[in-house]
């Protein structure tokens, strides 16, 4: 097993097919606060019904002009909340914004949930992509590549090393000091999400796997070739909106990142998925009832793809 292969990690990729996960906030309510007893109880009720992980993002500020807060809680409070509610189901990031945080905050943060999960913590990261926050943190948005590459060292180190000796941008450790907790294995998973302003070559090398976004078919076709030359089995993972139409025959029509359909037309493109290689499907549910979408995504999807 490799050093990074969590119990989140082995839910998510440890098998032959396609696994599936979905987002927060499970109410839909991303340009506000949601309520939280009620996300809570629907990420009871997701994990109960068979997905295979939860994700939460990474929204540091509120940018109205891009309209859409996340689910607006701070990730490692929120995913340390739903690690109470849950047993097994794996805990996702899509994605911590690395250039924007300190990685020794996020490496303490990270193990701290993983711990508090028995395993289940599987980190996405990324570099960002909302204009204001880079000022707002004094961070030259120019600089957020090797910014993202300097952390992924800082957090291999220090979770592999009792008492690391490193020098980076944001300081010097002298091997005087340890962080704790550890995770619970060697190093936490890590999934690049999207370019993250690297080539292909090096997210092959560094990630534990690759979280990219809905595509055409004929685009994922060549995203996957390329990413299974240079990094073999690591898993390829695509996150996608998705809304069932009223009617389980209805054509697909695009929507923002994801198509609506009905469920005849799902089933199909996602066993077309799952033949061409995706390992995991990150299902960020639309329409106005969550607990049907789930329910429904249970029923025609989960039920007959296992």
């Amino acid at each position: 097993m490799a050093a990074y292969e969590n119990a989140g990690y082995q839910r998510l990729f440890g098998g032959d097919g396609l696994t599936f996960g979905t987002g927060f906030p499970l109410t839909g309510a991303n340009r506000s606060r949601p309520d939280a007893d009620e996300e809570l109880r629907l990420a009871e009720r997701a994990e109960s019904l068979g997905f295979d992980a939860l994700w939460c993002r990474d929204v540091p500020t509120y940018w109205p002009k891009f309209g859409n807060a996340g689910q607006t809680f701070d990730p490692w409070t929120w995913l340390s909340q739903i690690a109470a509610v849950t047993d097994e189901v794996a805990l996702g990031t899509a994605s911590i914004v690395l250039p924007l945080r300190h990685p020794l905050h996020v490496a303490k943060a990270a193990a701290s949930v993983d711990q508090l999960s028995s395993g289940r913590l599987v980190l996405g990261v990324a570099t960002g992509d909302r204009d204001p926050e880079f000022p707002a943190f004094d961070v030259d948005p120019e600089n957020r590549g090797a910014r993202f590459r300097d952390a992924i060292d800082v957090l291999r180190t220090v979770w592999r090393e009792d008492e690391p000796e490193l020098e980076t941008r944001w300081g010097r450790l002298e091997g005087d000091l340890q962080l704790v907790p550890e995770p619970t294995t060697e190093t936490l998973p890590l999934l690049p999400t999207g370019h993250a302003r690297q080539d292909l070559e090096w997210i092959a090398d560094h990630g534990d796997g690759w979280l990219f976004y809905h595509l055409p078919e004929s685009t994922l076709e060549s995203f996957l070739g390329d990413w299974r030359d240079l990094a073999g089995e690591k898993p390829f993972c695509m996150a996608m909106g998705v809304e069932f139409a009223e009617d389980p025959n209805a054509d697909p029509t695009p929507i923002h990142q994801g198509m609506r359909a009905g469920s005849e037309w799902f089933r199909e493109y996602f066993q077309d998925l799952q033949r061409l290689g995706v390992d995991h499907v990150i299902a960020n549910l639309g329409g106005e009832d969550r607990e049907r979408a789930l329910e429904t995504f249970e029923a025609e999807i989960l039920a007959e793809l296992s």
